[in-house]
């Protein structure tokens, strides 16, 4: 019996390849879905600007644009990048460093209408912190009626 149980492990070998034709299917499925969905995916968020009678600013380079959300948030879009969600501390610092390297630049503040004052503001001392002079808050045209 232990003649025929060895002659059994003898005949037959074992494989050392894995099959990897299921994994490749699966990672071409997950490719497509994703194709799929990423231009579906809303990366904006919507804000309500208040409306002004001023007058457009003209300037040669983009300014860097803090958008404060409904909640209290910050956002901060850098130009010739995407925004990207921030805290107090971070802006700051952000700032801080942009302000170093680039002492010309501009900011624009954009918030919603249902932001509070104060939510404004603290984005407004946390550009003067970073000795930045050139503040605008953003606002779309007054529609005509």
């Amino acid at each position: 019996m232990t003649v025929a149980f060895s002659r059994r492990l003898r005949t037959r070998k074992l494989k050392s390849e894995i099959n990897v034709v299921p994994y490749i299917d699966v990672m071409l499925v997950l490719l497509v879905i994703f194709m799929i969905t990423a231009p579906l995916l809303n990366l904006g968020v919507d804000i309500n600007l208040p409306q002004s009678n001023a007058k457009a600013l003209e300037s040669k380079k983009d300014p860097v644009l803090i958008t404060v959300e409904k909640s209290g948030s910050f956002k901060l879009k850098l130009p010739d990048q995407g925004s990207e969600s921030v805290d107090a501390a971070s802006l700051g610092a952000k700032l801080s460093a942009l302000a170093k390297v680039n002492p010309g630049i501009s900011v624009v503040i954009a918030g919603d209408v249902d932001v509070s004052y104060g939510a404004i503001y603290r984005a407004m001392t946390y550009v003067q912190a970073a000795n930045i002079d050139k503040i605008s808050l953003m606002s779309k045209p007054t529609e005509a009626r």
